[in-house]
């Protein structure tokens, strides 16, 4: 097997990293618009006011990813450009700009997919307490069933939340990400619990309120592992550490994949999270278990590296130290290309789901080079490998529907601001002027041959 005839080729953003106008046609505030304003959150205090105006460039972007022959892009609405106060009154100035965009992408031969929440919640909600008021799940329901109710004539796939895992140990836990905060175990937790049932109420308003038969799933994070040898006690290993705890931190917790998944698809926290942290959690009701296991259709995991571990005597994981000199990217990441391999292969094994590796890609030191281009082999090259695995694992059995590189276009990486360049396009921030990177450009012939070549 290689990858299927159907293969979904894509590339991924999130509105606030790219769309810029933050204050244009009736938007209202959002948690990041306040945090990246205040000085000492993000690098040299950037934000996204203008980010890679995307909102009034769209249609240039879109033509870029019709030449690079991309099949699918996955970008996220801004819920406070839909719903300034986040509930309640309608701005249709930015519901009519994510219907031209999804227009156009569809006039362009690319297939919308749609992340409901990727990170900016409205100001507005968050002074009423943010994800942990008990009514969060309620307020991201008229969201997503108003969303149902304007696009999904158009868009048949979509995801309710991307990397929740983020949204609590970076900005509730270590108060890296918007909004900031810091918060104890039980506040942990019940922001944890809360944006379970957000996901599921998620679910059931695109369901209910759909105007064709959709496909709805989520887009995850957490540690993913791999086995720093080939025998079978490794292997295991490697899946042990996928889908249990490493340590006994509270942040360490979020990352945790089978803490967010087991209850999206078994209806019950982790044994070993229920041991060590189960006086903080909240016990899932039957009420709530319904709403919480919702059926999905597929699994969307962002992959950009893994931990290899070994079994020990006792066969439980044990991490292994790179060797010095391990492959690293711009932002310090270890390059890590197995990730692809094993991720989706334990993933696919465990919750029985279709997976889309819904992000990866890297940061590199790129700039426009004297001959007005700008090559980026270092990207070529993760490419190659990362993709390379991803086949190698189609083929022994994973199924896996679709890829999507991160990022299409430079843009502003939350707290780094615009220190990191993730995108096959670079970006100008001066002029906002677009070039193709070399890696754009095989993305393109790997896309053209479906991965024949790699």
């Amino acid at each position: 097997m290689s990858f299927n005839k159907d293969f979904v080729w894509g590339a991924a953003t999130a509105s606030y990293q790219v769309e810029g106008a933050a204050f244009e046609d009736g938007k209202g505030l959002n948690i990041w618009d306040v945090f990246s304003s205040e000085e000492g959150h993000v690098y040299e205090g950037h934000t996204g006011e203008t980010g890679c105006d995307q909102y009034h460039r769209y249609k240039e972007d879109v033509q870029l990813m019709k030449e690079m022959g991309i099949r699918a892009y996955r970008f996220s609405l801004s819920w406070s450009r839909i719903l300034p106060e986040g509930t309640g009154k309608v701005n249709e100035a930015g519901v009519d700009y994510y219907n031209r965009l999804i227009d156009a992408l569809l006039e362009a031969g690319i297939e919308p997919y749609v992340t409901l929440y990727h990170w900016d919640l409205p100001y507005a909600l968050h002074l009423q307490g943010g994800w942990m008021n008990p009514a969060s799940p309620e307020w991201f329901y008229e969201y997503a069933a108003l969303c149902a109710q304007r696009f999904s004539d158009r868009v048949r796939f979509f995801f309710t939340l991307n990397e929740p895992q983020c949204i609590l140990a970076l900005g509730y836990g270590n108060g890296e990400h918007a909004p900031g905060l810091k918060t104890g175990p039980n506040d942990y937790f019940r922001i944890w619990y809360n944006l379970l049932k957000v996901h599921g109420r998620g679910v059931q308003a695109l369901r209910e309120n759909q105007k064709q038969p959709l496909q709805v799933g989520m887009a995850s994070c957490g540690g993913l592992f791999s086995p720093a040898g080939e025998n079978a006690a490794d292997v295991e290993a490697a899946r042990r550490a996928t889908f249990g705890l490493m340590d006994d931190s509270l942040f360490s917790a979020a990352w945790d994949v089978a803490f967010w998944a087991d209850p999206l698809f078994f209806g019950r926290y982790p044994e070993d999270v229920q041991e060590k942290f189960g006086k903080y959690l909240p016990a899932i009701t039957e009420e709530d278990r319904a709403v919480i296991t919702q059926p999905l259709d597929f699994f969307g995991m962002n992959m950009y590296n893994c931990v290899p571990v070994r079994a020990d005597e006792k066969g439980d994981p044990v991490r292994v130290k790179r060797y010095d000199g391990f492959p690293r990217t711009a932002n310090g990441w270890p390059a890590t290309p197995e990730v692809t391999y094993w991720g989706p292969k334990f993933l696919y094994e465990r919750y029985k789901k279709p997976v889309y590796v819904t992000e990866n890609g890297l940061s590199c030191h790129d700039w426009v080079s004297v001959d007005g281009k700008v090559h980026d082999p270092g990207r070529e090259d993760f490419l190659r490998r990362y993709l390379k695995e991803l086949k190698k694992g189609i083929s022994d059995g994973t199924d896996v529907r679709g890829y999507f590189a991160w990022s299409l276009l430079d843009n502003f990486e939350w707290s780094a601001g615009y220190k990191e360049r993730f995108g096959l396009i670079y970006v100008d921030y001066r002029t906002g002027e677009r070039i193709r990177k070399d890696s754009s450009r095989l993305y393109q012939q790997i896309i053209a041959e479906n991965g024949e070549n790699l």
